[in-house]
């Protein structure tokens, strides 16, 4: 097959002395054997997206591997040297359990402590919110997460944080990038200065631990808490370091672990996907939570920065919530407890995504704070704490199943999420009602909002090329109707623009640019296309809402949103 030229420039590259020789073996194999492999593998640099970077472990640009992940270190040190000069530097590094975090993170350390960095470092696989939270606990400069999230087992990933615990943000990060783009791989330092490698774990392990449950407990009696039979899934992640003590800690003694994927591996062995946005993940759960009564179900993805929940309907079945249904149950939750504290005086916020469901909008406009609304990733959540101090951040979630309970930890955290979670459910059921009839309440209150996501994987190449046609024939051949509602408004992150289409009036849009358009219907609805920034997937969300007036009506009104949904779908042509 034919290759590039400029493809075939990045391989000779690579066959040079500064590669080693296993690297420069594999490479001399896939050209005879898997010349498609090659391409794949040396297409594109690997790039900075909604979550940091991932990629698929391998030799090549577009591979997750030492030399990458080394000349990432590389430029994030030199720009930490310029942007602090005179100050001990110091990291925090942690991983998850996924194949090759461990020797990773150790390639980073070394190329941080061979720059003159301090390297906290833990001594074995940590949650990613742990890691956030450490940064600030030891006043690091920055932080990195060796992690693919919920990712297939062949990948890996690189998360960068900075002081402020949160993730990097622009202008930074393309400032970042710039260094790092600018750098040969002859100028990476792999040699350690093993004197500047610190290990951490029990002692961050205890204030992590202290932190979450003094943040994410809510006066629930000690009755309450032990009469809540709960079943825990950590999908072979590394929420098991965590996750069990936290609950332990609080109160809560009926926790029942999926002994099948309570052990971390890397192979995700029990499951198609280890991402508790996927039913298929919890299917375990639920049958341990059917065969003991239990009142709810969680699950965790590989780094516990997501969790996925199920409790029982109005029939006494399980049922999985969606990621808006538990931001919704716990962000009203937060704003209640706020409110009876007499604690909400107009100074506080809550935050949401653009492509998460506007019933945040309404919890906020019925509490009297503000709903601060972003692009996708909590990265963004983090700026707004950062942006507005004189601020006080409630809570805050996204639809891709995250959470954050205030602002100890500036990333979306399984571990208080989880903990929050129960506490809702615990004091449910001691009032002799269910979190899922408090979901329902709330609709009462705000309307019943339902949402649905549809993600496409295109992978390679041409499916890159597929998805940005994708994007351009939304973008420029707009639908002005979609299942007999017109199209009232047309947002373009990537122009900064909002179109009315009635009138063709256009103002802009002050959030930061990004590849994102939302339609907004006449009846309410919304619909939001986005290409994934760490995946081969373009997204599509949708939300639909109506009046609830009886709960006894909310099954025929969500058969209803669901038709409405599916409607919607077809019409697009994307089943």
């Amino acid at each position: 097959m034919h290759i590039d030229q400029n493809i075939l420039d990045k391989v000779n590259e690579w066959l040079t002395p500064t590669f080693d020789n296993q690297t420069q073996e594999t490479i001399k194999e896939m050209m005879t054997s898997a010349p498609k492999d090659l391409e794949e593998s040396f297409f594109k640099n690997l790039e900075f997206g909604t979550g940091g970077m991932r990629g698929v472990m391998g030799v090549g640009t577009n591979r997750i591997n030492k030399y990458t992940l080394g000349k990432n270190t590389q430029g994030l040190s030199n720009y930490m040297i310029k942007s602090f000069p005179g100050e001990q530097l110091k990291v925090a590094i942690a991983y998850d359990c996924r194949h090759n975090s461990n020797t990773l993170a150790k390639v980073v350390a070394d190329v941080f402590s061979a720059n003159g960095i301090h390297v906290y470092l833990f001594s074995d696989m940590r949650p990613t919110p742990e890691l956030s939270f450490a940064l600030k606990y030891l006043n690091c400069h920055a932080g990195i997460v060796l992690t693919a999230s919920h990712n297939p087992p062949e990948y890996n990933g690189y998360k960068v944080y900075w002081q402020d615990g949160g993730q990097l943000v622009p202008p930074q990060d393309k400032e970042i990038i710039e260094v790092i783009e600018a750098l040969n791989y002859n100028e990476i330092k792999f040699e350690a200065n093993e004197n500047l490698i610190e290990y951490i774990d029990v002692a961050v392990d205890e204030a992590f631990a202290k932190s979450t449950v003094e943040n994410a407990s809510f006066n629930t009696p000690k009755e309450a808490k032990e009469n809540l039979k709960i079943v825990y899934t950590s999908l072979h992640g590394t929420s098991i370091k965590a996750i069990p003590g936290v609950l332990a800690k609080a109160g809560y003694t009926d926790v029942n672990i999926v002994p099948e994927q309570e052990i971390p591996n890397g192979d995700f062995p029990t499951v198609k996907s280890p991402n508790p946005e996927e039913p298929e993940a919890l299917t375990m759960a639920l049958a341990l939570a059917d065969k003991i009564g239990g009142d709810i179900v969680i699950g965790t993805d590989p780094d516990s920065d997501r969790l996925g929940v199920a409790v029982r309907d109005t029939d006494g079945k399980m049922m999985l919530l969606n990621g808006n249904q538990t931001m919704v149950i716990m962000t009203a939750f937060l704003l209640e407890q706020w409110n009876r504290a007499g604690k909400i005086d107009g100074k506080q916020f809550i935050g949401s995504t653009i492509v998460s469901t506007p019933m945040m909008l309404e919890l906020a406009s019925g509490y009297g704070v503000e709903c601060k609304v972003g692009l996708t990733g909590f990265k963004w959540i983090a700026k707004f704490i950062k942006d507005f101090p004189e601020l006080k951040f409630i809570g805050g979630g996204e639809e891709s199943f995250g959470f954050m309970v205030g602002d100890a930890v500036r990333d979306k955290d399984a571990v208080a999420a989880c903990l929050l979670v129960c506490e809702i459910a615990a004091q449910a059921k001691a009032s002799g009602t269910t979190l899922y009839k408090e979901l329902l309440n709330l609709y009462l209150d705000f309307g019943f909002y339902k949402e649905h996501l549809i993600s496409l994987t295109k992978k390679g190449i041409s499916g890159m090329q597929e998805i940005n046609q994708m994007m351009i024939d939304l973008r420029e051949n707009p639908m002005s109707e979609i299942n007999g509602q017109r199209v009232v408004c047309i947002e373009d992150y990537e122009n900064s623009t909002s179109r009315n289409m009635f009138t063709e009036e256009i103002e802009s849009i002050s959030i930061p640019k990004s590849n994102v358009l939302i339609y907004y219907l006449e009846d309410g609805s919304k619909i939001c296309a986005r290409p994934s920034g760490t995946e081969p997937k373009i997204k599509f969300y949708f939300s639909v809402n109506t009046p609830l007036d009886n709960i006894e009506n909310a099954k025929e009104v969500e058969k209803q949103l669901d038709q409405k949904i599916k409607n919607i779908i077809a019409e697009m042509q994307l089943n």
